[in-house]
């Protein structure tokens, strides 16, 4: 019964970042509800007994991709007010609505098709031993590759100071002394 409750309740936080990511008029908002709905999917992982995926989940996704959004939202500026009324294609909001409509259907259809879904059985070559796996991915990752993930690292703060240098808008220039 608790299963049946917290599925119901991250489903519909699922659902509702994924529509609020849609509707919101401000990018920093839309933003936001990803990280709602990537929440959301981490408690479904976890409700799986699939630790590891949430915590990846909470800290690839919910951490590092929406900061990196975040930033290239402020970058560009674009959380200012813009008129969206004026397309450029008009018929590009019907096309939208027409494969939006038709992927709808055929998944729908598709969901009907399937007799015998195969979900939770288990896995042909038996269970793995999650010890003993999470054991081995931290050794090859901390041992053989550390180097390139510090290299990673690097790279990575490198780029994101190299943006925000080029960001950065030249300050006005104070009149001198003399009144020029």
């Amino acid at each position: 019964m608790v299963d049946t409750i917290v599925f119901l309740v991250a489903a519909a936080i699922c659902l509702t970042g994924a529509v609020g990511v849609i509707l919101a008029r401000n990018p920093v908002h839309s933003a936001l509800m990803l990280v709602m709905t990537l929440f959301g999917i981490a408690v479904q992982f976890v409700s799986q007994e699939a630790h590891f995926l949430a915590a990846v989940q909470v800290i690839v996704y919910a951490g590092a991709i929406v900061v990196l959004f975040l930033f290239v939202i402020m970058l560009l500026g674009v959380d200012t007010a813009q008129n969206l009324e004026i397309g450029i294609l008009p018929a590009q909001k019907w096309a939208a609505l027409c494969f939006g409509v038709g992927s709808l259907a055929l998944t729908g259809y598709i969901i009907m098709a399937v007799d015998n879904p195969v979900t939770g059985r288990t896995g042909l070559s038996g269970a793995i031993d999650d010890t003993a796996n999470v054991r081995l991915l931290a050794r090859s990752l901390f041992s053989n590759y550390v180097y390139a993930f510090e290299l990673t690292s690097l790279l990575l703060v490198i780029a994101v100071i190299g943006a925000v240098v080029l960001a950065r808008k030249p300050a006005k220039e104070l009149p001198d002394e003399a009144g020029r």
